[in-house]
This record gives structure tokens, C-alpha cells and sequence, in this order.
């Protein structure tokens, strides 16, 4: 019996160590694949800017670069439409609708070569494309997301790129559809090495949010950044009304780093002049500034660059 007994101990003591071995092996793998689980996004240095869709001659070199920033430019736009004088859907063929005269793969190389805490990305989509408005119009999940891995990939490839944004805003597709489409290029743009970082820019629509919550709930682990347009807000947004805003797009993307935003003619939302700045001390101070991003480099150059200069100063400072 006392021989008996031990053994029983000895099984009882072994079936306890390996069930400790498995929890903690099990806490370990949340935390590596759900980084969340430590903590939220923090406060970044992180600079973003549109740049290239509006044909006015805008260089890379024309813009201020803050060397205690991490900078972005955003080519705008690569579409999946023929660039004839009446453009049409191409099912994820993408072509270049940007000023690729002044923003050519050289210069490109040019601005990252002088800057090392430089990456470039490209947009897909935009509001419009010729005349009317850039729709996602795929035949089917399975070819678009073909065509627009191997297009864009060559795209990517030849510009020396760093990653992309999506940037559709009208859909002739449902947002199950948009997700699988986006989610799977996305994937597979990471998986082949082709791009480090992807960022969505939604606004506050019901369609457009529509689309982008799905694509987020299936793929957000995969989306790095989410430029929220808080400037499609109405002009003469006050402080605490972005704030709000702020909050509740955080809420809505819950665990991304959502980037606070404005626009460089102060056509909608908080303009620079009227408060944005004061909204970015709050939300440094409550650590949540995760990046501040502009449209646009081409609406900026007119004025000087003066808020993109005020932008990276307080992204600069410690945090």
C-alpha cells in the first residue's frame, strides 16, 4: 500500500508540472501572437504624406524631412483601371495614375538614399479616376487578388517600394468581398516579401465603413497602420469634437494605431490653424499619438510646407 501510494503521488506531482508546463507555454504563444495582450499602441514619431494626385509638380525634395521622424510618403494613386481617356475596371490590374514625371522610380531611390529614416508607399483607389469615381469592381476574389498581386508587385518592384495603402472609397463590390480581396492581397504582398507595412484609410461613411470594419475584422492582425481621414469631418471641427472622433474611430478599429490626420487647404475637419495641434498635445499626453498624416504634399506647397515642418517638430520631441 505505502509503495502504492507513492506512485500515485509521483503521477499526481507529473500530471501538475506538465499541466503548468502547457499554461505557461499557452500565455507565451497569446503573447507572441497577440501582442495587445502586453499593451496598446503608444505614442509614435511616425510622419506620413499623400503626395502626387494632383499634377502640380510636387518633388519629394520640396518637402521638409525631419531626420527624429519616421517618414512616409504615399504615392497617390495606383488603380486598377485603363488609363484611356474614358478609364475602365481592369479586375485588379493596376496602373500608375500618379505624377510619375516628378515621382519617377529614380527619385524614389534618390530620397531614400539621402534619408534613411525615408520609406515610400503607394495608395490604391482614390475617389476618382478620369471623370467619374474609382470603384472596387472585381469579377471574382480569386482573379482580382491575381492580378493585383502581380501587377502591383511589379509596380512595387520597379519603384523600390516599401508598402501600400488602401485607399478605395466607392465599392460595386459587397464588404465580405472587399475583405477577402484586400485581406488575401495584403497576405500574400507580406508573405512574398514584396512589402513590410499596409495602412487603410477609411472615413466616417456608413458604406465606406461598412467595407473597411469587415476587411478589419478578418485582417486587422495584418494592417500596421489606419490613416483615418478625420478631415472628411466637417470644416470647423473643434478640439473636443475631435477628440471625441478620435475615440470612437480607435473603438471602431480596436487595437490599431489610428493615426490622427488633416488637410492642407482646410477644406474639412480640424484645421492646423484652428486646434490640431492642441488635439495632438492631448492624445500625446494620454499616449495615444500614434502618427499624424496630411493630404496633401501638392495642396502644401503654396503655403510653404509650414504644418508639415510643425507636424514633425512635436512628433520629434521624446515621448
Amino acid at each position: 500500500m505505502p509503495i502504492s501510494f507513492r506512485t500515485c503521488n509521483v503521477r499526481i506531482d507529473t500530471t501538475m508540472e506538465f499541466s503548468k508546463y502547457f499554461l505557461t507555454l499557452f500565455i507565451l504563444q497569446a503573447i507572441f501572437l497577440h501582442p495587445s495582450i502586453l499593451a496598446a499602441p503608444k505614442n509614435s514619431n511616425l510622419f506620413r504624406e499623400y503626395i502626387g494626385a494632383e499634377f502640380n509638380n510636387v518633388r519629394f525634395t520640396d518637402v521638409p524631412i525631419n531626420s527624429n521622424v519616421e517618414f512616409h510618403f504615399i504615392l497617390s494613386f495606383a488603380i486598377d483601371y485603363t488609363t484611356s481617356s474614358s478609364p475602365s475596371p481592369t479586375n485588379g490590374k493596376f496602373n500608375i495614375f500618379w505624377d510619375s514625371d516628378n515621382l519617377s522610380p529614380s527619385q524614389v531611390s534618390s530620397i531614400k538614399s539621402d534619408h534613411s529614416n525615408v520609406k515610400v508607399a503607394l495608395s490604391l483607389g482614390g475617389d476618382s479616376v478620369g471623370n467619374g469615381y474609382a470603384y472596387f469592381n472585381p469579377s471574382s476574389v480569386d482573379s482580382w487578388v491575381s492580378n493585383a498581386v502581380s501587377s502591383l508587385t511589379d509596380i512595387i518592384q520597379q519603384y523600390n517600394l516599401d508598402g501600400i495603402d488602401i485607399d478605395y472609397e466607392h465599392f460595386s463590390a459587397d464588404p465580405d468581398t472587399f475583405a477577402e480581396c484586400v485581406g488575401q492581397l495584403i497576405k500574400t504582398l507580406k508573405k512574398n516579401g514584396v512589402i513590410s507595412f499596409a495602412s487603410i484609410a477609411p472615413f466616417d461613411d456608413d458604406q465606406v465603413q461598412s467595407h473597411y470594419l469587415a476587411l478589419w475584422r478578418s485582417y486587422g492582425h495584418l494592417i500596421d497602420y489606419v490613416n483615418f481621414q478625420f478631415y472628411a469631418y466637417d470644416q470647423g471641427t473643434t478640439v473636443s469634437q475631435f477628440m471625441k472622433y478620435f475615440e470612437e474611430q480607435s473603438s471602431n478599429y480596436e487595437g490599431g494605431k489610428v493615426l490622427a490626420s488633416f488637410i492642407s487647404d482646410g477644406s474639412g475637419g480640424l484645421s492646423p490653424d484652428k486646434g490640431f495641434f492642441t488635439a495632438c498635445n492631448r492624445l500625446k499626453s494620454q499616449q495615444q499619438l500614434h502618427g499624424i498624416f496630411i493630404w496633401s504634399a501638392d495642396d502644401s506647397k503654396g503655403e510653404g510646407f509650414r504644418y508639415e515642418k510643425q507636424s514633425q517638430s512635436l512628433l520629434a520631441i521624446p515621448h
